[in-house]
């Protein structure tokens, strides 16, 4: 997870660099107009996670989402709006009250919650690369970091990595356990997004038009969020 956030942070770069230079004499002031071009280049995303459509789970305290995704602006006509595509990392963290997922159910493709108070903590975890996809509006077109702004878009994912992690006490001493299998959950994600704020800050919210699982598995759980998210660049 570190060497992805860290290779999109210097794509990140890379394009900062690429806006700020001169490729002839009569391109000057075009780049500089370019470099000054606010475009909500950067957006990090805090959200409350929880699980729609979930009726045998029982999601409770913090369930918590992470996302970072870098973006390209394109705008339509001189106008407001505009179009931005992007791409980057999702993850989410749904937590269960005393339950958990029999991750090693032999060959059964079934999800079975089972009922316990063995552990502290117990989550599933899940990370997707994404591409978002939005239309912007802007108060100030020429520069995302002032005014009000709202934007409308889907995203779409690919799963990367899906596990549990439960905390409990053995003999005393805190114990952790991580099982991975993706074997449970669906490959592809796909949702719906939107978001309304001023300046650098704004509210946002997704609904996930696809189950978490598998449709064999015999359980749904369809994702949503709300949160904040800070823009930038």
């Amino acid at each position: 997870m570190k060497k992805i956030l860290f290779t999109l942070g210097l794509i990140a770069v890379s394009f900062g660099v690429f806006a700020q230079e001169n490729t002839s004499g009569s391109a000057v002031s075009g780049v500089a107009n370019r470099a000054r071009y606010s475009r909500d280049f950067l957006m990090i995303q805090l959200t409350y996670d929880n699980w729609a459509g979930a009726d045998s789970a029982r999601v409770t305290g913090f369930s918590r989402g992470f996302n970072v995704y870098l973006m390209y602006d394109f705008p339509i006509n001189n106008s407001h709006y505009s179009f931005a595509p992007g791409l980057g990392i999702g993850t989410s963290s749904i937590f269960l009250d005393d339950q958990k997922i029999d991750m090693s159910n032999g060959n059964s493709q079934q999800v079975n919650y089972v009922n316990t108070t063995a552990f502290s903590k117990y989550k599933v975890m899940t990370t997707y690369v994404d591409i978002p996809l939005e239309l912007r509006y802007r108060g100030v077109p020429d520069n995302a970091n002032k005014g009000f702004k709202a934007a409308l878009g889907v995203k779409v994912g690919a799963l990367l990595n899906a596990h549990t992690k439960s905390k409990s006490s053995l003999g005393g001493e805190k114990n952790i356990l991580k099982e991975q299998n993706k074997r449970f959950f669906n490959t592809w994600r796909y949702a719906g997004t939107a978001r309304i704020g001023w300046g650098n800050w704004a509210v946002l919210g997704t609904y996930s038009f696809s189950s978490v699982f598998k449709n064999n598995t015999g359980q749904e759980a369809f994702p949503y969020s709300i949160g904040l998210c800070l823009s930038g660049l």
